[in-house]
């Protein structure tokens, strides 16, 4: 079976999407978690619930919202790029990477559009340290980015081998 760049990308950002926005559907009419706050699920992991009007880590989260319409608007010109690099994909790593990446920042952006902010939830701490609350969009997008990452320098890696 041949290589198909738009296959790849196409599973992976649909999976990405679906799963994004059904967690936020679960978390916000399933659960009810805007009521309850915070859920426990594990001593390092919790359901907490934050409205997330700016970007990653909630920066820019009080700049009116105008934000909101910039930000969504970046989050499209973004996912048009990755679809450009997609043309360019060598492998299914990249090419499922960008489909990822494209379906994380297209869930947020649904947010964006639906409520005025996006959905945050998951929230993992331990030990007194504690990340930002975040979703599977994000999750995913971070997943993608590292495994560009990953796959820029494995030819490099190659090149170091002895022999290679």
């Amino acid at each position: 079976m041949s290589f198909s760049r738009p296959l790849w990308a196409g599973v992976a950002g649909v999976l990405v999407l679906a799963a994004d926005q059904s967690s936020k559907a679960w978390v916000l009419d399933g659960l009810a978690l805007q009521g309850q706050g915070n859920i426990d699920v594990l001593p390092f992991l919790s359901l907490t619930m934050v409205w997330n009007r700016g970007v990653t880590f909630g920066l820019l989260g009080g700049v009116g919202g105008i934000a909101s319409w910039a930000l969504t608007a970046v989050a499209l010109a973004v996912v048009t790029a990755l679809l450009l690099w997609l043309r360019r994909a060598e492998n299914r790593i990249v090419a499922a990477a960008l489909g990822a990446i494209a379906g994380g920042a297209l869930g947020n952006v649904i947010d964006r559009l639906r409520f005025g902010a996006v959905v945050d939830f998951i929230h993992a701490h331990a030990w007194g340290w504690s990340w930002y609350v975040f979703n599977v969009a994000d999750a995913a997008i971070v997943c993608g980015v590292a495994a560009l990452v990953l796959d820029s320098l494995r030819p490099r890696l190659a090149a170091v081998r002895p022999g290679g």
